[in-house]
């Protein structure tokens, strides 16, 4: 392989792991607070056309992010009015609010198919941006620099503080951090509007900072990529950075592979990110119950 062929792979997989990171780091917080998020597909949709209408409207891409974000935790508290208040079945409830968001974000983005943005514009760091074969990495938008930095606050605000151990104490056992005089509900409410944020701005990331374009379900999956990552990582918000590039590795690699003319068919090569995908979900399932919060998908049934 050539330099310039690992380099493209490279930046290739910063760039297309940098939404699946967000959306990951999204997941893992409401998955340690016990609730599962089929519907994430849905919320970074419904980032993705917020962000890039409003960028259209206003010309800001700075606005389009912030639309993108609040659009993405006020969808995700659909299902936390679902799944928290009304008590359902968080697996159904995750695929209907799926559905849901692919439906309604078609519609609100019908009328931006074929605009034209500037997008996120990126960000030159002086002599890193000239390095040989790596320089590229350091002329990125905002939203990939500010990756890492997040998986990183996501880190602390789970492992040290208070407000993290009492979200961990409701998704291992809300019956007993209910006794502890917390209140299940109201920290999963806090969990999934904060993780509908991140769903948002990997909404936002994709539509603005890497398409720069809308399209129908555009996601193609990558809400379910981001729910295996977090399988992958065992529910730790710094092994998701190494698992988000691994996957956008993935999504990389075939696309430069059909880019260069590879004598391989091309809707194989389009399955390169889902096999992987059902290989996390192989290998890691057998143990998922030494690492998944023991409470995960179960309804809490207190009085409060």
């Amino acid at each position: 392989m050539s330099v310039p062929f690992l380099e493209s792979v490279l930046l290739g997989a910063i760039l297309s792991g940098t939404p699946l990171l967000y959306a990951a780091l999204g997941e893992v917080i409401e998955e340690r607070a016990g609730i599962v998020n089929l519907g994430l597909e849905g919320v970074m949709l419904m980032g993705a056309v917020t962000s890039f209408a409003i960028t259209v409207q206003t010309g800001s891409a700075a606005l389009g992010v912030l639309a993108g974000a609040t659009a993405g935790s006020l969808f995700n508290l659909i299902l936390a009015l679902l799944v928290v208040t009304r008590r359902a079945n968080q697996l159904a409830s995750g695929l209907a609010l799926m559905f849901f968001g692919v439906g309604l974000s078609a519609l609100l983005g019908a009328p931006y198919i074929g605009s034209r943005i500037a997008g996120l514009n990126p960000l030159e760091i002086p002599t890193l941006a000239h390095l040989p074969y790596l320089g590229a990495l350091f002329r990125s938008d905002i939203l990939v620099y500010l990756a890492m930095p997040a998986a990183a606050l996501v880190w602390w605000g789970l492992f040290r503080t208070r407000w993290g151990l009492s979200l961990r104490a409701v998704g291992e056992n809300p019956t007993a951090a209910y006794a502890a005089g917390y209140s299940p509900r109201a920290i999963q409410y806090q969990a999934l509007f904060i993780a509908g944020l991140f769903g948002g701005i990997a909404g936002a990331e994709l539509s603005i900072g890497i398409a720069k374009t809308w399209a129908e379900w555009m996601t193609a999956g990558r809400g379910f990529i981001a729910v295996a990552l977090v399988i992958f990582s065992r529910w730790h918000p710094l092994r998701t950075v190494w698992g988000a590039v691994l996957f956008g590795g993935a999504v990389a690699l075939q696309l430069q592979l059909q880019a260069r003319g590879a004598s391989v068919s091309p809707f194989l090569l389009d399955t390169l990110p889902y096999l992987l995908s059902l290989g996390v979900v192989l290998i890691w399932a057998g143990g998922r119950h030494h690492a998944a919060p023991a409470s995960l998908g179960r309804v809490f049934e207190g009085t409060e």
